[in-house]
């Protein structure tokens, strides 16, 4: 008689159904053990610091081109940290030809604990070129990384910008991080328009953030601009009462930007380039004064601005228009090509855009002059969008991260899905003596908008109903 051997264990099912009696023990090992419930790992276990750097990050917070900053992260065991850098070179001796500049350190106490940041300066570097960095104790280091400085001179280049990441960010927005980095290895910054977490003070989420991007963030520049998210709220007065305690010890961004607004509002250039940062939360009228001037003095070829909150959001009445109306003549006024927003989750592109075009009623008007407008959002909490007639791509349920490439007179826009594929696309190209022209790129395929059977909420989300620049504080400028 053959022995009787089954892989997939149906042998034992069976001898159960039959032999029901006597051999209860048996019959139970197959009806499966009663395995103790998994428990959730304790944020404060999972994010906890230790001596070993973390969360490295780089930024700027000087001339790209002979600049650039890290920050990272420790426990509070760490008083004094340093990092070195040398020129990269093919083969390991470049280790020998190291130096080492002592970090600035801040001390952060947050919900989970204290934690020491440090912040260290490489300054005097020579453009265009690749240098190799470790940061440390002097003990405990880092691996060796990577970064490049700009180049002196308006060289073609690429980077990648997201809409908020916001909500579930380790499950969810992991992905769009690391598509974009495939898609875009070469790209010389990622650029944030704010609600990079949920919470403002939340050290896990901001643990989550830095897990999503990894080792992305220690070898590619970060530029962010805050959105309401980075800020404490009472949302009961919809009272926006401070900056995240983690804003300015985990990045170093300039510090040229309207007193009280130092790493919020603040601008750079990049390879003929001047990219600003705006803080759309609060002191908006103060900052308009500040960007005319920053706008007015500069010989780049182009300006891209970003601020959290959209001048034109992919549904009217989640509008901010009084920030429109501060801002937008300005933006005019010096020829602002690109607006890079976030807030509003969804996606909506619109075609040049000024302050005399017309966007609503029977006499809809489009001069077709003045910056592209976009809200873009890489997470996973959505809006319901409403196609208005300026906008020429809209997009709802859709993680999207856009890569912008700038060319001698060409700027060239695609947003990639969060599979890589590409839903929009377009080029700005410069015109001596004339406004910039738009050639649209659309792919064949059509918006992405829900179903229109669909039940629609009654009610926008808080958030979306919440006009944080339409309020008495703002109207007083705060």
């Amino acid at each position: 008689m053959k022995p009787l051997h089954r892989r997939d264990g149906k042998i034992g099912l069976v001898l159960c159904a039959v032999l029901t009696t006597g051999l209860p023990a048996l019959c139970s090992a197959h009806e499966g053990h009663d395995h103790p419930k998994p428990k959730k790992a304790r944020p404060e276990i999972v994010y906890r610091p230790t001596a070993v750097p973390d969360r490295i990050v780089l930024t700027w917070a000087d001339d790209p081109s002979a600049s650039q900053a890290v920050t990272w992260r420790t426990d509070a065991s760490v008083k004094h940290a340093v990092a070195e850098f040398a020129v990269a070179e093919a083969g390991p001796k470049f280790v020998s030809k190291s130096k080492r500049i002592d970090a600035t350190t801040s001390p952060l106490k947050t919900d989970l604990g204290e934690a020491h940041y440090h912040t260290a300066y490489f300054t005097g570097l020579e453009p265009g070129t690749k240098y190799a960095y470790r940061v440390g104790d002097g003990v405990n280091w880092s691996e060796w990384n990577h970064f490049r400085t700009a180049a002196s001179s308006s060289e073609p280049f690429s980077f990648v910008y997201f809409g908020d990441a916001q909500n579930q960010v380790k499950s969810m927005w992991s992905r769009i991080i690391r598509e974009a980095y495939s898609d875009a290895p070469q790209a010389s910054f990622f650029l944030h328009a704010g609600d990079l977490i949920n919470t403002a003070d939340s050290d896990a989420e901001w643990g989550e953030w830095f897990y999503a991007g990894g080792w992305i963030h220690s070898t590619l520049p970060c530029i962010a601009t805050p959105g309401n998210h980075e800020y404490d709220e009472d949302d009961e007065n919809e009272k926006i009462e401070f900056l995240t305690h983690h804003w300015r010890p985990q990045f170093a961004f300039p510090e040229n930007g309207p007193k009280g607004l130092e790493e919020t509002a603040y601008y750079l250039d990049y390879q003929g380039v001047r990219i600003v940062s705006l803080d759309s939360n609060r002191k908006f009228i103060p900052q308009r004064s500040w960007l005319n001037k920053v706008l007015a003095d500069h010989d780049n070829r182009w300006t891209i601005i970003t601020h959290h909150h959209p001048l034109y959001a992919a549904k009217p009445n989640r509008d901010n228009s009084l920030l429109r109306r501060v801002w937008q003549p300005i933006y005019d006024k010096h020829g602002v090509d690109l607006v890079l927003q976030g807030h509003d989750h969804s996606y909506a592109r619109s075609r040049l855009m000024s302050a005399k075009n017309k966007t609503t009623g029977v006499n809809v008007r489009n001069q077709q002059t003045g910056a592209v407008y976009v809200v873009s959002v890489s997470g996973p909490k959505m809006y319901d969008v409403r196609k208005r007639p300026f906008v020429s791509r809209v997009a709802e349920d859709t993680q999207l991260y856009q890569i912008i490439t700038v060319d001698g007179d060409e700027l060239r826009y695609e947003a990639r899905t969060a599979i890589g594929e590409i839903y929009d696309a377009f080029t700005l190209r410069k015109r001596p003596g004339q406004i910039n022209e738009l050639i649209e790129q659309l792919p064949d395929t059509r918006d992405r908008r829900r179903p229109a059977v669909a039940a629609r909420p009654k009610r926008e989300p808080v958030e979306a109903r919440r006009h944080f620049l339409d309020t008495e504080r703002s109207k007083a400028g705060d």
